[in-house]
């Protein structure tokens, strides 16, 4: 390796260990007139916090792609993956994605996780009557638990906390089917999805059945097939967790419903639907807040869809409502 090349490698590490340092999520390199932006994300706040000569930070997104795997000869075509390495003595995974715009400058957006990062479901909720009723409905032997809300709403984080409780408090053997895997843990045996070797979701889950799992995690639903698969899973004796992405509890059902699965499947196998937003504390630091249906409410819900009645809403923007009653400042999903 050349000069010129140690130094680009000693400017991506540089770079990454500059967002670890400040706990930013994400990094943005954005193209513009005449060269690179640099943007931490943290605490949903985009911070710009330098500029880069467009061919230095042309040569950084390249490294970044070599070490993800990808083609970094073309520039043409949007392109993810990610790559790991250890900072501070911890292991991190960081997911790149890259896009071009319309000058074919690539942006690249990198999202930063650590492995085994943990938060318990008390640490989670900001009310101790949400982290027991999360338990209570993660207790279920079979089902279809949803986590829902918009993107950076904190749910791979709730969903994470959840699986954690499974194993470490309930005993549970815990399997997850990913795509992809982006954050490795030791309580979990994760399985990720790979369409080329036959890892699809179908064959996952049948692989995955025949492993004597209790509970099955599914990083997200996003298409008509996982949604089967979700159901399906929940209706063989499982415990399925999993994220939708949706407004509210409401919202999330119908996605379901966009997705192919009857209102009957949903009456039989979902145990708990729970919304979330995050909000800023006034120390500054985030926090979720949870609007949960389970029980009567979520049997209310189904009953509605199965007898195709108007669903139950409560109040416009209920979720938003509760972050409310914690913070006075605005808060963001």
């Amino acid at each position: 390796m050349d000069t010129q090349e140690n130094v680009i490698e000693q400017k991506c590490f540089h770079l990454l260990q500059q967002a670890i340092d400040v706990d930013a999520t994400d990094i943005h390199l954005v193209p513009i007139e005449d060269g690179y932006d640099i943007y931490h994300k943290k605490n949903i706040k985009l911070e710009r916090i330098g500029k880069l000569p467009p061919q230095l930070a042309i040569r950084m997104i390249s490294f970044y792609k070599f070490l993800s795997s990808l083609d970094i000869s073309d520039r043409r075509k949007p392109q993810s993956g990610s790559f790991h390495k250890q900072f501070n003595n911890n292991n991190f995974s960081f997911r790149i994605s890259t896009i071009p715009s319309i000058h074919i400058n690539e942006s690249a957006v990198i999202r930063i996780q650590q492995h085994n990062r943990i938060v318990s479901i008390d640490q989670l909720c900001l009310e101790s009557s949400w982290a027991g009723m999360l338990k209570q409905s993660i207790s279920q032997q079979q089902g279809l638990f949803m986590v829902t809300g918009p993107t950076g709403s904190g749910k791979t984080t709730t969903i994470y906390s959840l699986t954690a409780h499974c194993v470490n408090e309930l005993d549970r053997h815990v399997i997850t089917l990913e795509d992809p895997v982006e954050n490795p843990h030791r309580h979990l045996l994760q399985i990720q999805v790979n369409e080329r070797a036959g890892m699809s979701y179908a064959a996952g889950l049948k692989a995955i059945l025949r492993h004597s799992p209790d509970v099955i995690m599914i990083g997200e639903i996003r298409d008509a097939e996982t949604a089967k698969v979700a159901v399906q899973a929940s209706l063989t004796g499982h415990l399925v967790l999993t994220t939708v992405h949706a407004k509210d509890h409401a919202g999330c059902l119908y996605r379901m419903m966009d997705f192919g699965v009857s209102p009957e499947e949903l009456r039989q196998t979902a145990v708990c639907i729970t919304a979330q937003r995050l909000i800023r504390k006034s120390d500054g630091e985030l926090a979720a807040v949870f609007d949960i249906f389970q029980d009567e409410k979520l049997e209310h819900l189904k009953n509605s869809l199965v007898n195709n009645q108007p669903v139950y809403r409560p109040e416009e923007g209920r979720v938003e409502s509760i972050g409310r009653k914690y913070s006075n400042s605005s808060y963001s999903s």
